[in-house]
This record gives structure tokens, sequence and C-alpha cells, in this order.
């Protein structure tokens, strides 16, 4: 691989990060919701797992025991 100078490495990484397309504000904002929404569904989802999980495991054990 050919040994390319820093001036030459700079140019080309200012280039590079000039391709890059950055989202909006909104953008970053509607994600951000998006994210804690998700979050959110999937800690509810998992406690009532653990709820269902819990009394079935209670359930059995008082049968048995």
């Amino acid at each position: 691989m050919a040994r390319t100078n820093p001036l030459q490495f700079v140019q080309q990484t200012r280039d590079e990060v000039a391709k890059i397309s950055w989202p909006t504000r909104r953008e970053v904002l509607l994600t951000t919701v998006m994210v804690f929404i998700m979050a959110t569904l999937t800690a509810i989802f998992f406690a009532l797992v653990d709820l269902l999980i819990r009394t079935g495991l209670t359930g059995v054990l008082d049968l048995f025991g």
C-alpha cells in the first residue's frame, strides 16, 4: 500500500467529510423520540413477561411445595 504524506491525508479526509449527509435537527429529534418510545415499550413488554413468569413459577411452587 502506497504511503501518503500528511498533507494529502488531511486533504483526503476533508474530501470524505464533505461527502457526509448530516441529519437535520428535526430528523435527530424524531429519531431520539422514537428511540425513547421503543425503549419504553420494550421495558413494559419485558416487565409484563417477567410478571407472568414469576406468577406462573410461584403458582407451580405453591402447588408442589
